[in-house]
């Protein structure tokens, strides 16, 4: 085991050395540098459009500078320093030509402004052109200088086969001949009918130098040991109670998922279908929003919970005071929470019960729960208990809108009644969310908690700005109501 994790450790250190990020980067930094000298050239020593007297050199310096960095900022917000095996060369020349187009026509818009007189249109058919072939030629250079690293073997994916045994050799053999995706088995865990049959294959794989454990064994350690960048799911169409359980494991561990498509159905999930040696897959994809839309959301979190802050502080001062009075005890409450894959943070509310209210150990709230304080109760079915959780949001541990955040223990014992409880884990927690505007109980039973991740996972798998100003407004609506549970 030491000697194949020094290996694995050894190829995962070239691969980030050699991702295909980095030379998405590298080639848009040369082109996009490029480009610009072509449109300086045509734009003021070509003779084709009115030019300045005289442009010093500085200047043209610092405009090129901010034109490779806003070139960089709108294909990073476009998405383009994602990894292209679930992208062909077709859709990626699309998109850059797109982006091209829009990003043209602000830099047009700015220049007529400043130029008034000038020909806009041929100046923007200008810099579409030779921008948009320039960059996709880059970007083409890249892709086939890594096909090549990837066939040399300077290039290598660790990856780790889940399935049935007939499956999992097929996909095997594909991976072996096909050296130009880079792609290593490093191990495989089966589904066998038998111990015989799993003796078999164990002994074919270990021949192989390819570690083989039956799919009841710990996949969790497998991962942790090996580390696979990916892992690939054959199996039968009626287990798909096994698969959401290795997304969920892989999830947690941010590690890439395929699988077959006969699965889909089984699997609600946000992916693609591609098609890798003749075999088409369906890949997971993580990425729930955006590159513009993740970057929206942050700022909308930032603003919305600056503004929150400083304009009501007069009120958040008052109801301090009013904590203070009513009961013993500090006036916020802060308890250990877990956050976006894992991550333990301290979340902040104003406290609402007893200062021995868990004394006899950690439970949920109950409908009339004694341990509330008068003014406790105030606060809870306002919810303005949860204000100084704005804070939260404003360190990046929370957002506005997310899955509620759990406590440790609770995690760990919900996990261990459904697996896949963790896959709520991906997003970050919100204050409100699509759970918090349609509860109706607050009974701890694995029903109530499959209910819950039910609203949890369609907001995880419906992501986008306008579910959460949706859900916004009917928090807004549900305050006003009081609708919190006391």
């Amino acid at each position: 085991m030491n000697k194949n994790n020094n290996k694995i450790i050894s190829r995962n250190n070239i691969r980030a050395k050699l991702s295909p990020n980095l030379l998405q980067f590298c080639a848009d930094v040369i082109s996009v540098s490029l480009s610009y000298m072509l449109l300086y050239y045509i734009r003021f020593i070509s003779g084709w459009f009115e030019t300045a007297p005289y442009i010093e050199i500085s200047q043209v310096i610092l405009t090129g500078s901010v034109f490779v960095v806003y070139w960089l900022m709108i294909l990073g917000l476009a998405g383009m320093y994602k990894n292209w095996y679930i992208r062909s060369p077709f859709d990626e020349l699309y998109t850059v030509f797109k982006v091209a187009f829009f990003g043209s026509f602000f830099l047009i818009f700015i220049i007529f402004l400043d130029e008034g007189q000038i020909d806009t249109r041929g100046l923007f058919m200008i810099f579409l052109a030779v921008f948009g072939v320039v960059v996709s030629t880059g970007r083409y250079i890249a892709r086939k200088t890594h096909t090549a690293l990837r066939k040399r073997g300077l290039y290598v994916i660790p990856a780790m086969i889940v399935g049935s045994p007939l499956k999992v050799r097929e996909l095997h053999s594909s991976i072996i001949k096909a050296t130009n995706w880079g792609y290593k088995t490093v191990s495989v865990s089966l589904k066998c009918d038998s111990s015989k049959q799993y003796e078999e294959e164990k002994k074919y794989y270990e021949n192989m130098g390819v570690e083989c454990l039956l799919m009841s064994d710990s996949l969790e350690k497998t991962m942790d040991d090996l580390r696979p960048s990916e892992v690939l799911i054959s199996l039968e169409s009626d287990d798909h109670g096994i698969l959401l359980d290795v997304v969920s494991k892989c999830a947690e561990r941010n590690i890439g998922v395929k699988i077959i498509p006969d699965l889909y159905d089984y699997f609600t999930g946000r992916v693609r279908t591609l098609h890798l040696y003749g075999i088409p897959l369906i890949e997971v994809n993580t990425q729930l929003l955006k590159t513009w839309q993740e970057a929206l959301k942050k700022v909308l979190d930032v603003v919305f919970s600056a503004l929150v802050l400083i304009l009501g502080s007069p009120v958040w001062l008052l109801l301090a005071i009013i904590v203070k009075l009513d009961s013993p005890g500090p006036v916020f409450y802060k308890q250990e929470r877990v956050g976006k894959n894992g991550r333990l943070f301290m979340m902040f509310k104003y406290r609402s019960m007893k200062q021995d209210a868990e004394k006899g150990g950690p439970r949920w709230t109950s409908v009339n729960d004694t341990r509330v304080t008068k003014f406790g109760k105030f606060l809870r079915s306002s919810h303005l208990d949860e204000v100084p959780q704005f804070l939260n949001v404003l360190i990046g541990e929370m957002s506005l809108v997310g899955p509620r955040p759990e406590r440790p223990v609770f995690v760990d014992k919900f996990s261990e009644m459904i697996p896949y409880y963790k896959r709520r884990l991906v997003v970050r927690p919100g204050i409100t969310g699509w759970w918090q505007v349609k509860y109706t109980t607050y009974v701890e039973s694995k029903e109530e908690i499959e209910n819950r991740l039910k609203d949890d996972f369609f907001y995880i798998e419906n992501m986008s700005l306008k579910l959460d100003i949706e859900i916004i407004v009917r928090t807004v609506f549900l305050v006003l109501k009081g609708h919190g549970q006391t």
